[in-house]
């Protein structure tokens, strides 16, 4: 359909119209399975007790919450991480430290070893969680540390240290964000 709106379908070659065919039949092709792997996870995420509590967090959805689950693993798996920081430092959202001697460093950047994918989701429900104040805690820790003079992603990435603790009490406790 798209290729027959082109407007330059007069001056392309027929080889560069059988090319635009087939590649927009690949992307729609892409799209229903993306629609199937999407209600295959919804449905495998439904199933999980802590998919549920994981969402009274204000800020994460669905996508995000399986994210989370499925990197952090089975809740059982959660006794690998005896204390909230290991669960921070597995996410790669922890300083690093650098010193030498008597030296050591004002500016010390995330350490970034860990789950990318986990961090990624970590700072989308921050994201989501500010905008429109949704999330009211946070939105209150991040503009604390914007009056202490923390850049915005110095912030951001403090908002999401924070809630990797949440989601840590929400998940031993498997109570709620509101009655945590």
């Amino acid at each position: 359909m798209a290729a027959k709106q082109n407007p330059f379908q007069q001056t392309m070659y027929e080889s560069h119209l059988i090319n635009l065919k087939i590649l927009i039949s690949l992307i729609l092709q892409y799209q229903e399975h993306l629609a199937m792997l999407e209600k295959t996870i919804d449905a495998l995420a439904t199933e999980i007790e802590e998919y549920d509590l994981i969402q009274s967090i204000p800020g994460i959805g669905p996508k995000i919450a399986a994210t989370i689950l499925s990197e952090i693993g089975e809740v059982e798996g959660l006794n690998r991480f005896d204390h909230p920081k290991k669960l921070v430092a597995f996410a790669g959202i922890d300083p690093s430290v650098f010193a030498s001697g008597r030296f050591t460093a004002t500016r010390n950047r995330i350490t970034k070893c860990g789950s990318r994918q986990l961090r990624y989701a970590l700072v989308m429900a921050i994201q989501c969680g500010l905008i429109r104040s949704r999330n009211t805690r946070i939105k209150e820790f991040y503009e604390r540390k914007r009056a202490e003079g923390k850049p915005h992603k110095v912030a951001l990435i403090a908002c999401a240290n924070k809630l990797v603790h949440w989601l840590y009490a929400i998940l031993k406790s498997k109570k709620s964000f509101r009655s945590v």
